[in-house]
Parts: C-alpha cells; sequence; structure tokens
C-alpha cells in the first residue's frame, strides 16, 4: 500500500465528519502539528482527529478554502481506479432503476461519495466535469473507470467552470474518447434536443429540473405558454408536445435559441416563437402589448452566486416574478424556480407573495418541486440541496 502522509485536526473538528459531511477546512486543521504547506495539491492523505482517531482518507489542496474531501473512511482503501469503478457502478445502479433511457446525470460528486466530479450521461455520450486537484489527479482513472463501467463511443471533458480557478487548475475542454458531432440528439420526457457539449453552458443541459418540467407538462395542453429564460427551451418545448397551443420562449442568447429553433423542428413544432432580448425588457414590451399566458415559466440562472449577492439577486427575483404574474391571464399558472444555494425555498414562496399582494392577485401554491432524482441530496450536506420550483395557480383576489 502506498504510504500517505498524515493530516490532524484542530480539537472538536472532527464532529462534522463524524456525521456524514465530506470537506475540511484549512482552518479545522491543525496546522502547527501539520503545517498545510508540506502537502502539495490533490496529495491523498489519512486525517486524524485531534486525538489521534484515523477518520479516513482525503485529498487536500493546502491553497483551497475547503482543503480536503473526504473519499474514503476506511483508511486502506485509497481513491484510485478500483474505487472509481466501484462509485461508478454504484451511482449507475441507482439511475438505471430511475430511468428506463441513458440521459441523465450519472455521477453528482458529493452525493456519489465522488467529491469533485460530475458526470451526465447523453446516451453513448458522457461529458465529464473535474472541479478539484485531488480528482484532477485521478482524471485518467476516471476516464478509464467510465470506460470501463459504461463503455460509452464519447468521453468529453467540459473543464471550463471558473471553481476550477479556485483549485489553481487550468480552464480547458477536451475530447478524450472517440469523435464528438458539433450537435448530438437527447430526450427528456418526450422530447427530442439538439445540444452542443462544447459550446453550451456547463456540461450543455440542465437535467436538474426534468421532474418538475414533467409536471409542467400535465398543464399543458391548450395552453399559451411563455418560457423565460429559455436557454434551450427545455420547458418551453416539452410544454409544446405536451400539446401547449403556443409556447415563447425568451432568452438573451442567440446561439441558444438558434438550438432550440433546432430542437423545435426536431419535434416537428410549428408553434414556437423564440424571442432574443434581455428577459426584463422583453417582459416590459409583452406587458405594453397588453400580452396574456395561461402559463408562465421563471427559471433564471442564479442571481444569488455568493453570500454577498443575497439583497441584489433576492430583489431580482421579487422583480422578474411580478413582471411574469403582470402577464398572467386571470386563471393562470406561474412556475418560479431557482437553482441558488443561498436562496431558501421559503424566501422565494415570500417573493411570490409579495408580487401578487402588491399586483392584488392571490397566488395559491399548488405544487413544490426540487431536484431530480439523479441529483440525490446528500443529507449531511447542505450544498447539494439547490433547486427550488413552485407552481402556484395565480387569480384576482
Amino acid at each position: 500500500m502506498t504510504e500517505l502522509a498524515s493530516v490532524y485536526l484542530k480539537k472538536g473538528q472532527e464532529r462534522r465528519l463524524n456525521q456524514g459531511h465530506l470537506w475540511i477546512y484549512s482552518n479545522e486543521i491543525d496546522t502547527q502539528k501539520t503545517p498545510l504547506k508540506s502537502f502539495t495539491s490533490g496529495e491523498q492523505v489519512i486525517v486524524y482527529s485531534h486525538s489521534a482517531k484515523a477518520l479516513g482518507i482525503a485529498y487536500i489542496n493546502p491553497h483551497s478554502l475547503i482543503a480536503g474531501r473526504l473519499v474514503s473512511r476506511q483508511i486502506f482503501i485509497l481513491l484510485d481506479r478500483s474505487l472509481l469503478v466501484h462509485r461508478i457502478k454504484i451511482a449507475l445502479s441507482l439511475r438505471e432503476r430511475l430511468f428506463d433511457k441513458p440521459f441523465y446525470r450519472l455521477i453528482f460528486g458529493e452525493s456519489d461519495l465522488l467529491p469533485g466530479v460530475v458526470v451526465d450521461r447523453f446516451n453513448d455520450v458522457l461529458v465529464v466535469q473535474i472541479t478539484t486537484a485531488g480528482m484532477e489527479q485521478q482524471k485518467q482513472a476516471i476516464i478509464e473507470a467510465l470506460d470501463k463501467v459504461i463503455k460509452p463511443a464519447t468521453i468529453v471533458l467540459r473543464n471550463d467552470v471558473k471553481m476550477r480557478e479556485l483549485e489553481g487548475l487550468e480552464l480547458y475542454n477536451e475530447v478524450v474518447l472517440g469523435d464528438l458531432p458539433e450537435l448530438i440528439e437527447i430526450e427528456e420526457n418526450n422530447t427530442h434536443f439538439h445540444i452542443n457539449i462544447l459550446k453550451g453552458q456547463k456540461t450543455g443541459w440542465f437535467y436538474d429540473h426534468r421532474m418538475n418540467r414533467a409536471r409542467i407538462q400535465n398543464y399543458a395542453k391548450g395552453k399559451r405558454v411563455l418560457d423565460l429564460f429559455s436557454y434551450i427551451g427545455a420547458w418551453g418545448l416539452e410544454a409544446a408536445t405536451a400539446g401547449a397551443s403556443e409556447v415563447f420562449c425568451v432568452d438573451a442568447s442567440e446561439q441558444a435559441l438558434d438550438w432550440l429553433d433546432s430542437s423545435a423542428t426536431l419535434n416537428q413544432l410549428s408553434n414556437i416563437t423564440s424571442v432574443q432580448g434581455n428577459v426584463f425588457e422583453v417582459l416590459k414590451h409583452l406587458r405594453n402589448e397588453r400580452e396574456k399566458f395561461d402559463i408562465v415559466i421563471v427559471d433564471p440562472p442564479a442571481f444569488i452566486k455568493r453570500k454577498k449577492d443575497f439583497k441584489e439577486g433576492l430583489n431580482a427575483y421579487r422583480r422578474v416574478n411580478q413582471m411574469a404574474m403582470q402577464l398572467c391571464t386571470r386563471d393562470a399558472l406561474l412556475v418560479s424556480a431557482s437553482c441558488s444555494h443561498h436562496l431558501p425555498a421559503e424566501t422565494l414562496v415570500q417573493q411570490v407573495q409579495s408580487a401578487s399582494r402588491h399586483l392584488d392577485r392571490f397566488a395559491q401554491i399548488i405544487e413544490l418541486g426540487h431536484q431530480a432524482p439523479d441529483h440525490p441530496i446528500h443529507p449531511a450536506i447542505p450544498e447539494t440541496a439547490y433547486i427550488k420550483s413552485f407552481i402556484s395557480r395565480v387569480t384576482p383576489t
């Protein structure tokens, strides 16, 4: 067995790890006994409590606020190809239980006990995102483990996310196995989409709202739908395939709307109108034109990415929900969603309530939504729970 260096925690700082958490913050480490500068980024270490009780194996980054991430609670089981294969098989068994087609998030970082790795599966194409130095050291082992378990045609690394910079890692994208066409076809909720893996946001697609999009399909038949911050039209096109009479999709990205239009053609949908522009400005225009919609979907990007953004971001959530409500018919549905971890669900509800009272409307919440089960929540790590969604019926008071 490889001999590993030791990391000792300060007195009492093992409590969170004992409760199931995987993170070790730099200020929890006893740097008198084990100076952080003595370690290299991504190095695997044995973690000990202050009283010298072995807690498991972590990889460490002395330059990061989250200095360590636990990968095994057995000091004889290292993070290597064998452990990766084992964890990927366990993750795969859950997804195959959940979905009958190979379109899902295969690995969701800490929630699948593989901190620092996200893998989205698009049939025989896997898109991998590595965000930590410890997992970057295991890059080849990750590729080999995925190839062994899944046997995909293509593996792509989308390692261009900003959080890599916090770990001192370069940003890059790379096709490491097979060939990647410009557009690939995926399926969700009986709807087909063309997505661009290398140019699209994150991994090219967002599976996290899939169950919430399925919920709105139950209400879409014969309805006029407005999909705000539509990106490539996941909400809007799925409403259309469920029988919506007309769908308007609004996004700032002309490229995203081009992909949306391609997907509309793929599904033989002729009732889709894509509108390129700033959502707030488009909402003003639609209000001035006295447009009304039976269903309005508000699923913006994270307005609150950091705690210091909270006040400004909260105002943006209130404002966009209020403006969306102004476009609702007398008996409409409003979908209010957020992917901001720092926005509690009850606070989003308060913004919906505040908007409805300001407009003298009555908002009844009829469905609660959360992230899809291929984004499982680690009960000891609140950060793994980030999606919230509410369907409200909006009527006159």
